[in-house]
């Protein structure tokens, strides 16, 4: 069954995408730290202003009301960066990798019910891991592993290129051929 080796693949690399999940939780203890210090000093900003720009009932100057502002905008930028951080895995390599891995394995399971030529099979097979591979294998190495290369790679979109004409043929392949049987390669 040529579709066997998407199927292995996709559940394989399923197992790499969706472990990134654990690596977001484990961030967002980093987020809970970012969370409290803004609330802190955006919290300590409202008070100010509420109160005057007093302070135990002294009015600031102005150096102390600058160092008050900076940490609020500070603090904000903090939680901004920890938040991009996780979106940036969360967007890229965990949602298209685990996406990527269930459609390897639908399109392995298909392959098992359509009579075209083998190596029509064969292309179809390979276009899918391949196009998984040179996108959000490409996203997985530039985001949790910081190679840059891999971003120079992803950056041309032959990944979902190759995805997309696998999907585009595999459509046609199962208009011609599906059957309702397994079909012995």
């Amino acid at each position: 069954m040529i579709g066997k080796k998407n199927i292995v693949f996709g559940f394989i690399f399923l197992a790499f995408t969706a472990s990134l999940g654990a690596l977001m939780v484990n961030m967002y203890e980093e987020y809970g730290a970012a969370a409290g210090e803004k609330q802190a000093a955006v919290g300590r900003l409202a008070q100010l202003k509420t109160d005057g720009f007093e302070e135990e009932l002294e009015p600031l100057n102005a150096k102390q009301i600058a160092m008050a502002n900076t940490d609020g905008i500070l603090s904000m930028s903090k939680m901004s960066n920890v938040e991009f951080g996780i979106d940036y895995i969360k967007g890229g390599p965990h949602a298209h990798g685990n996406l990527e891995s269930l459609l390897n394995i639908i399109a392995g399971f298909i392959l098992g019910f359509v009579s075209i030529a083998v190596w029509q099979k064969q292309a179809l097979s390979w276009g899918f891991i391949i196009g998984t591979l040179l996108h959000s294998g490409m996203m997985f190495l530039e985001r949790v592993f910081n190679m840059a290369w891999a971003g120079k790679v992803l950056e041309t979109g032959i990944g979902p290129v190759i995805i997309l004409a696998s999907l585009f043929f595999m459509g046609i392949a199962v208009a011609k051929g599906f059957k309702t049987e397994m079909v012995k390669d």
